[in-house]
């Protein structure tokens, strides 16, 4: 007959085995993620870039044309303008700092 012990030190040997290996798993899926967030977050702020880029080309064109068309809506280019205007101010001020 085999010692009780023994029996129990080999299960507990199996089950200890057995958990390495989920962890060892569960590690390189977790290194698997935080590499996928990266690429996602890299990839979110390239789209954020781009879509600040696109808007300020977008009110650019706008105020272009009102000023070539000669709109009649010359308070609302004004407001554009001021707006340009405000922002430059706030990028010189964040450049003094």
């Amino acid at each position: 007959m085999t010692n009780p012990n023994s029996e129990l030190i080999v299960e507990l040997k199996d089950k200890i085995n057995r958990l390495i290996q989920q962890y060892q798993s569960l590690k390189s899926e977790v290194q698997l993620l935080e590499d996928e967030k990266g690429r996602l977050t890299d990839q979110l702020e390239d789209a954020s870039r781009e879509y600040h880029n696109l808007e300020q080309r977008f009110n650019n064109l706008k105020i272009t044309k009102d000023l070539v068309v000669g709109s009649s809506e010359a308070g609302e280019t004004k407001k554009r303008i001021g707006q340009i205007v405000r922002e430059i101010d706030k990028c010189i001020a964040l450049l003094n700092r």
